[in-house]
């Protein structure tokens, strides 16, 4: 009989957790060995659970998950990481494998992907899930590249001004500014100014 492989989940939705939780259970490859709702849980945890694979959100409450796979492998070199995110940002991907991430999953895949992601990173492969693969073929589309002129209008954003208060820092109409966020939304997927901030925190954009 194939062993059983440990695996430990980090993500701050609950709901997503538990059904993870369940598929793997189900599946006889694999048992969870702990749950973590951010990275600070995790910390406290981790070395009791000796999970042999870690799946890792990369926008956790309390810290960057990009920098928290970075802190895992220096720490746990032993451990695989297989980040699991809503992001499918080329350059979030090309960091977090370069972070020491050995596969990527989006939080929408197929059951047998999961699993099939987890034996993979277990067996010391690189997994990616089958819409990130595609992506990572063709990264000249969709690399993400902003003007200095929306590097500037993200930070005044992180830094809470409104559209009127950037207009006159930056000597716009409040309706051009209205125009730079909207494409600021739709280039890094955001849908709000929180997830906009957060997302570029996540990229180094500011």
């Amino acid at each position: 009989m194939e062993k059983t492989i440990n695996v430990a989940i980090v993500d701050d939705h609950k709901i997503l957790t538990d059904g993870l939780k369940s598929i793997i259970e189900d599946s006889g490859i694999a048992h969870v060995v702990g749950v973590a709702h951010s990275a600070s849980e995790c910390r406290a945890s981790i070395g009791f659970w000796k999970p042999e694979v870690l799946l890792l959100d990369v926008g956790l409450p309390d810290i960057s998950g990009l920098e928290f796979c970075k802190e895992i492998k220096e720490l746990y070199p032993q451990i695989s990481v297989l980040a699991l995110t809503t992001h499918n940002e080329y350059s979030v991907v090309r960091q977090m494998l370069d972070n020491g991430a050995s596969g990527y999953l989006i939080k929408n895949a197929m059951t047998e992907e999961v699993l099939a992601g987890i034996k993979a990173v277990y067996d010391g492969e690189t997994f990616l899930c089958q819409e990130i693969d595609v992506m990572m073929k063709r990264p000249h589309e969709t690399h993400l590249w902003l003007s200095p002129r929306e590097r500037e209008m993200l930070k005044l954003i992180a830094e809470g001004l409104t559209n009127s208060e950037i207009a006159e820092r930056i000597f716009l109409s409040p309706e051009t500014i209205k125009g730079y966020r909207k494409n600021l939304l739709l280039k890094l997927g955001a849908k709000n100014t929180a997830v906009l901030v957060r997302t570029a925190f996540e990229l180094k954009l500011i």
